[in-house]
């Protein structure tokens, strides 16, 4: 541990663990740590965390909680506040009118918004959020673009990201693996995952970027049930509303989209809503 090299004010203090905490959500840290680095009296940090807090609430930061004894000390939980909130929404919506979105077979182009940092951030500091209560152990998607999301959630939620594979690698031992029914042609393909992945019990949150037909995500959750594991919710990043799937339970779409037309331009566009992620 590196030492403080001079008194430090207390703003000087505050700003310190404001920016400590904020980069590592959802883990305990031990006041004395702060004791150690500043060389000052755990009465003086505890005040400082005090009026973190407060600001973090009031801003809607996010929420630091206080856990008493000897092993104690501070955990901080991400939010994201209404303003942050409707930015993003009206962001990605003015984004979805730009470029070539709707592709052969109806397909709809979304990775280039899953790509913007900013964006992707938001979107996982939400889902942790919402998932704040949930237990979490581990947080499962398939390759591959859902796989930005998810470690992004992971680290909000400080649990281990899982990456199931379709192809099998000689590299990563043996695997467990199910055959699930894929997109709208019905075609039979194969998910697979190493068996040390995930420990037996698991609480496991499950990510995707788009929901279709609702195969994969059901491959998924049989895969979960071969390690018997739980899955602790579905979450995916948007949802084609107009397109029959197989039946999916407890899951939340982040944006609902549809494919409609536009008789006055002439053309087929996209028209999103919020999903029910946000009911």
């Amino acid at each position: 541990m590196s030492e403080s090299p001079m008194k430090i004010k207390r703003n000087h203090r505050m700003l310190y663990i404001s920016n400590y905490l904020t980069d590592r959500p959802n883990q305990l840290i031990s006041l004395s740590y702060f004791v150690q680095y500043f060389d000052c009296a755990k009465s003086s940090i505890s005040e400082d965390i005090d009026f973190i807090r407060e600001v973090f609430a009031y801003n809607k930061i996010g929420q630091i909680s206080t856990v008493a004894g000897v092993a104690g000390g501070v955990i901080f939980y991400p939010q994201v506040s209404p303003a942050e909130t409707q930015k993003l929404l009206t962001g990605i919506e003015n984004k979805l009118k730009t470029g070539k979105r709707i592709m052969p077979g109806n397909y709809i182009y979304l990775a280039d918004i899953l790509q913007e940092a900013e964006t992707l951030n938001l979107i996982a500091r939400h889902i942790a959020e919402h998932y704040q209560e949930a237990d979490i152990d581990a947080v499962m998607t398939i390759e591959t673009k859902g796989i930005g999301l998810t470690v992004a959630v992971a680290r909000y939620l400080n649990v281990p990201h899982v990456i199931v594979r379709r192809d099998s690698t000689d590299t990563e031992g043996s695997t467990i693996s199910v055959n699930y029914i894929s997109g709208s042609h019905q075609t039979v393909k194969k998910m697979e995952l190493t068996k040390s992945s995930l420990p037996t019990g698991s609480k496991v949150l499950i990510i995707d970027d788009f929901l279709r037909n609702g195969g994969t995500i059901n491959g998924l959750i049989s895969l979960l049930e071969e390690f018997e594991c739980e899955p602790a919710g579905v979450c995916v990043f948007a949802e084609n509303t107009h397109k029959e799937r197989v039946p999916i339970e407890n899951y939340v779409s982040f944006l609902k989209i549809e494919i409609v037309y536009n008789k006055e331009a002439g053309h087929f566009e996209l028209q999103m809503l919020p999903g029910n992620f946000f009911e």
